[in-house]
């Protein structure tokens, strides 16, 4: 193999292929890329046995061949490199020499006949989704996606389109947050899928300047398709929970606050919420307080002018949760309603954008 590429292109599709390496020692193939050179492009290969990953490249290919360099260290090494072309070329069996102008590299290579096949997925139905609309769903129900693997099911996003409406739901069973969004076309089919959440976290960032990313969906396998690159995860089996079931539709109180004002009280009055201390949100006419003590330490509050409707009211939550579903939001105003201090709260988005955050009290 021997073959020459922009550094920048070649740093950019490492970039991708990245995400997809194994850190499991026991099977060193898997912390591997596999390069392989043929007519005018490279094309990168990773895996980690959940998810692979595929990314195609323009390259000057001068002899054709195949070759898995060590991940992570051939993307250090690419990165500190000068913005030139670099050269690849195999120097022996089990060996690549990496030069870029008067800089070179030996790098200890392994067999691509080891390196696990790349997934052969023929999805059942597919859907084209703009990309800005895929992060602007991510980035407000991210936060909620469980981390807990003990639960596999909340470690997921549940996605439902249906005509030209998408939605996305998460949960960590503290907190729950639905988002939604329109698709420039109708879908042919009702589509509702639970995709892990690190893997459609990754999609947006991966995609990039890309304007749309295909979505194809097998029986266990997701697909994922942009620019030049096929990103391949395992569908989450399971049942998502029934989250309409969990969200009420009113309450006594509702409170109508400005989500920038909100935002940064919570922040600041978060400060003093240490070791698990609460926020606390007291509801008066016309006035908004929120307050966090920490013994020992002292304690913060402050006054927030709003549109009140119903009952006063006093509810505690948790600090990080609180600013997180306030700040996932993109609206100007925000729409909280509670009917008590030990039932959930909800915020809801005064435009009417479909997003929704549900967060569990913390016990008096």
């Amino acid at each position: 193999m021997k073959l020459s590429i922009a550094r920048g292109e070649l740093l950019d599709s490492l970039a991708v292929v990245a995400k997809a390496l194994s850190s499991r020692t026991t099977l060193p193939i898997l912390s591997g890329i596999l390069v392989t050179a043929a007519g005018d492009k490279i094309v990168l290969q990773s895996t980690d046995l959940e998810i692979s990953i595929k990314h195609t490249v323009g390259a000057n290919i001068e002899d054709p061949g195949s070759v898995v360099l060590p991940g992570r260290l051939l993307a250090d090494v690419v990165r500190s490199l000068p913005e030139a072309a670099v050269k690849m070329e195999t120097a022996s069996f089990d060996q690549v020499k990496v030069t870029c102008g008067t800089t070179s590299f030996s790098l200890r290579s392994l067999s691509p006949e080891d390196f696990p096949k790349f997934p052969e997925v023929s999805p059942d139905k597919k859907v084209s989704i703009p990309t800005s609309v895929l992060q602007g769903l991510v980035r407000k129900v991210g936060k909620a996606v469980s981390r807990d693997e003990a639960r596999p099911v909340l470690t997921g996003v549940l996605l439902v389109i249906d005509g030209v409406k998408i939605k996305a739901v998460a949960t960590d069973s503290y907190r729950l947050a639905v988002a939604e969004a329109d698709l420039p076309e109708p879908v042919d089919e009702r589509i509702e899928v639970v995709i892990p959440g690190k893997a459609l976290e990754e999609i947006p960032r991966l995609a990039g300047d890309t304007e749309t990313v295909t979505l194809g969906i097998a029986e266990n396998q997701i697909v994922f398709e942009f620019g030049n690159s096929v990103y391949i995860t395992r569908r989450i089996e399971g049942t998502f929970p029934n989250y309409r079931q969990l969200i009420p539709q009113d309450g006594e109180t509702k409170v109508t606050v400005s989500r920038g004002e909100i935002e940064e009280a919570a922040k600041r009055v978060s400060l003093l919420a240490q070791h698990n201390a609460p926020v606390r949100l007291k509801i008066t006419d016309s006035t908004l307080t929120l307050t966090a003590q920490t013994q020992d330490v002292g304690e913060a509050s402050e006054d927030l002018m709003v549109t009140t409707e119903g009952e006063p009211l006093e509810i505690a939550f948790n600090h990080s949760f609180l600013v997180d579903g306030i700040a996932s939001a993109d609206t100007d105003s925000l729409v909280f309603v509670a009917s008590s201090p030990l039932k959930p709260g909800v915020f809801r988005s005064a435009e009417g954008d479909g997003f929704t955050y549900l967060i569990m009290p913390v016990r008096p």
